[in-house]
């Protein structure tokens, strides 16, 4: 027998919402069975052989999903979410699998915010497409699910990478290669757990971005410079001097000089010469994003890369290894 191919998740769902599907289980329940037999359902397990077949469920038999990576649901988007079912129906089925303690029932594996939204627009019945899945599996696809909407915040994310990987055993790169994300990208992800608890909570809250964050995790007393970051409304470049300046072992010097309360005593930028500004240009150019050239003569200097989001900054590290 051939052996399975590994599908690599993070190229999409579509594998999964494809022509393939089985359809649902009948179960023992009156509305289970009339659902299924309205759909025209045959036993699971049994190929459907019609092409994108899809079946429908009562919403009651519904029910969220343990791996589920989401902790909050926005009221306002659900509220959005629903007034659309309500003109447009549900357009992509939720995908589903037996409920494990509850017989002809099912377990969300990818849809929940559909399956609330359906609920909020007072839906008896939602399109479902049932599939077998087993513990990893539901766990990948419900991180690589809301992942590629945006859904999840970036603690969320994290926690649900440290849950892969301890549960399941996987490496980064192995985790990197089976949901289509690199291994920086994992790499940056999972370090935001390493931050104290207040930390988190304001990355949490909106109050420090992911940039912030990251420029926090080996300052010393990060909660108090995060709260200085905050109070203060400094940048990402700021917050990342202000955290150089703090790291274990550094030792503030007299009056400020190295490591000041919001950046006092960074010096005013020099005029750039035509040959430091040609440079910029064209790393610029090659890079796609803006690029800062700062020299300070025998003291040296730095090249700084601005970029929006941890994709494009995955695209810088593929082009420095190419």
């Amino acid at each position: 027998m051939a052996a399975k191919k590994h599908i690599g998740l993070g190229r999409g769902l579509s594998a999964l919402l494809g022509g393939d599907e089985v359809p649902v289980k009948t179960g023992n329940a009156p509305a289970a069975a009339e659902a299924s037999s309205s759909a025209g359902a045959a036993t699971a397990g049994t190929p459907s052989g019609a092409g994108n077949v899809q079946r429908h469920a009562p919403i009651e038999f519904l029910h969220p999903g343990k791996f589920q990576p989401r902790h909050v649901f926005d009221e306002e988007l659900l509220e959005n979410l629903a007034q659309s079912i309500r003109e447009n129906g549900v357009l992509q089925p939720i995908l589903v699998r037996d409920h494990p303690q509850h017989k002809g029932q099912f377990e969300i594996v990818a849809g929940e915010r559909r399956w609330r939204a359906a609920q909020l627009a007072q839906l008896h019945q939602v399109p479902i497409v049932f599939r077998a899945l087993g513990d990893r599996e539901v766990l990948e696809i419900a991180i690589i699910e809301n992942v590629q909407r945006q859904d999840l915040s970036p603690l969320e994310e994290a926690q649900g990478y440290d849950r892969l990987m301890a549960e399941f055993k996987y490496t980064q790169e192995q985790l990197a290669e089976r949901i289509g994300k690199s291994r920086p990208h994992i790499a940056n992800m999972l370090r935001l757990l390493d931050l104290p608890e207040p930390v988190r909570k304001l990355l949490a809250d909106g109050k420090l971005t992911v940039g912030h964050a990251r420029a926090l995790i080996k300052a010393d007393d990060p909660v108090a410079l995060a709260q200085q970051v905050v109070d203060e409304g400094l940048n990402v470049r700021q917050t990342e001097a202000l955290a150089q300046a703090h790291k274990p072992g550094t030792v503030d010097k007299p009056n400020g000089k190295g490591a000041p309360r919001g950046l006092q005593s960074a010096k005013p930028a020099a005029e750039k010469d035509a040959d430091t500004k040609a440079l910029e240009r064209d790393l610029s150019h090659r890079l796609g994003l803006k690029v800062e050239i700062d020299f300070d003569g025998a003291a040296g200097g730095q090249v700084v890369v601005h970029y929006r989001s941890l994709e494009q900054l995955d695209d810088i590290i593929g082009k420095l290894n190419s």
